[in-house]
């Protein structure tokens, strides 16, 4: 299960009615402009994003590590669970307030919503 939910995005997850008003992300400059200095969480997750290109952080004990970059309005990232390459992908992203949201497979796949803190 874990593994699936990284392998379509960061994680898996169903999105509620109220993350239909949320913005999409077009630009690098807004992206960055979201997640930097800030921690991407959802139960037994904390991520950081940081603006040159590093993914880091803990999911359910284990390390995920990455790189990102910004591609034709998309968030395309590399990443390793543990040991296990995940391979790339390639994300809308939206975002309101505290709240972020990827879409793998450039919008087409699965959800995943996290909490900025």
């Amino acid at each position: 299960m874990l593994r699936m939910f990284f392998l379509g995005g960061l994680l898996f997850s169903a999105t509620p009615l109220a993350a239909q008003d949320m913005q999409r992300l077009t630009s690098l400059t807004e992206f960055v402009e979201v997640v930097e200095g800030r921690q991407l969480t959802r139960f037994g997750i904390k991520l950081t994003v940081a603006p040159s290109g590093d993914i880091r952080g803990r999911a359910f004990g284990k390390d995920v590590t990455g790189q990102w970059r910004w591609d034709a309005g998309y968030f395309c990232r590399d990443l390793f669970f543990g040991d296990e390459d995940l391979g790339p992908n390639c994300q809308l992203v939206t975002a309101r307030g505290d709240r972020i949201r990827f879409t793998s497979d450039r919008g087409a796949g699965d959800s995943a919503m996290f909490k900025l803190r």
